[in-house]
């Protein structure tokens, strides 16, 4: 893991930070805040989960999301805090890091927010996993990369990696983030050249770019169920439009917006912004009271059913609870029932809500 620079300010109250192991040993950290139903941010390839709280870039999509949701994000594999001595950075490698995350935090169904070059993971894993995904939102994002040959433009932007990623100047850095965001200031702009430096090393920022490149899910949308919303700015340089129309054609019953910005990550001060939190808080599954009733309530829990809700929430099985804490089935699913009826909760979806309340509150 390389050395990180923070500042203490960069780390954020209402975080909490954990990791999980992906299925081929790739330590994955993920973070949750905020209270509604759960949103899953399927990560972009630029995050770092404590160093976005300090952002002038990413802070409002932390703070506006959260304000009616329960946002759950990771650093994906070879980035942030995220181990960074990764050697597949493939399509299936980061679908199975998202399936190991979904399970790892217990949700029988989530709704995912693919953001950029995330968008492809979430739309995989939908197409994938269509029992395990309530709704799908993809934002800036595209389903079909340039291919494994490369353009020439293409391989002048990885001669700009190999040349400047690492380096103090951040003028081979700067052509990246004016194709981002091109209407940033100056200290947003200097943030986000930056975080490039910080959030990966020369060799994972490569390596992660070639294989996004040789995406391709045209055959795979078709068979996405969940409602599916496409979030694209009319003037996205650095995953344009017509990528996002056609991906959005593929999906069946799919809707797409579209905002008026030249930035690809939207800024918080231009009304796009305003459109795109309207968009997604309408979008989600409606919050009907249930889960600020479960949070009210989650004092009266026992020790003994939050110890069996957190380790749900770190994805064991009733069987596994039991002989992890020398108990019997039936005493962890009797704990369980317990809880559920505290916390006024019931049906299929019990098990969810009650890991969602818990991460929400051990958030805060």
């Amino acid at each position: 893991m390389a050395t990180v620079r923070l500042t203490s300010g960069d780390a954020h109250p209402q975080q909490r930070i954990r990791f999980c192991r992906g299925k081929d040993g790739v330590r994955i950290a993920y973070a949750s805040h905020g209270q509604g139903p759960p949103l899953l941010v399927v990560s972009c390839w630029l995050s770092h989960l404590q160093y976005d709280w300090s952002s002038p870039v990413w802070r409002h999509f932390l703070a506006d999301l959260g304000a009616f949701t329960t946002l759950i994000r990771y650093d994906e594999r070879g980035f942030g805090l995220s181990d960074w001595t990764v050697h597949d950075f493939t399509l299936g490698a980061r679908v199975a890091d998202l399936e190991t995350l979904v399970d790892e935090i217990g949700l029988e169904r989530v709704t995912l927010l693919g953001m950029s070059g995330g968008a492809p993971v979430a739309m995989a894993y939908a197409a994938r996993h269509p029992e395990r995904v309530e709704r799908l939102i993809v934002y800036g994002g595209y389903a079909v990369g340039s291919g494994r040959v490369p353009s020439e433009g293409e391989l002048a932007f990885r001669a700009m990696i190999r040349a400047g990623w690492a380096q103090e100047d951040p003028m081979f850095r700067r052509v990246f983030t004016t194709i981002f965001i091109p209407q940033a200031t100056e200290e947003q702009t200097g943030w986000f050249d930056e975080l490039q430096r910080m959030s990966t090393s020369t060799e994972n920022a490569l390596a992660s770019r070639v294989e996004r490149m040789a995406v391709d899910l045209t055959d795979e949308l078709p068979r996405i169920e969940a409602p599916t919303l496409f979030l694209h700015a009319r003037e996205d340089r650095a995953s344009t439009l017509d990528g996002a129309r056609t991906a959005a054609a593929f999906v069946p019953g799919a809707r797409l917006v579209i905002l008026e910005s030249p930035n690809h990550i939207l800024l918080a001060d231009e009304p796009a912004w305003g459109v795109f939190v309207d968009e997604v808080r309408q979008f989600m599954p409606a919050d009907d009271g249930i889960s600020r009733a479960a949070d009210a309530r989650i004092g009266e829990l026992s020790a003994r059913e939050r110890e069996i809700i957190g380790l749900a929430a770190a994805g064991f099985s009733n069987a596994a609870i039991a002989e992890r804490l020398v108990l019997s089935v039936r005493t962890v699913e009797r704990h369980l029932s317990n809880a559920y009826l505290k916390l006024g909760i019931s049906g299929r979806a019990a098990r969810m809500a009650a890991v969602a309340t818990l991460l929400r509150h051990d958030s805060a």
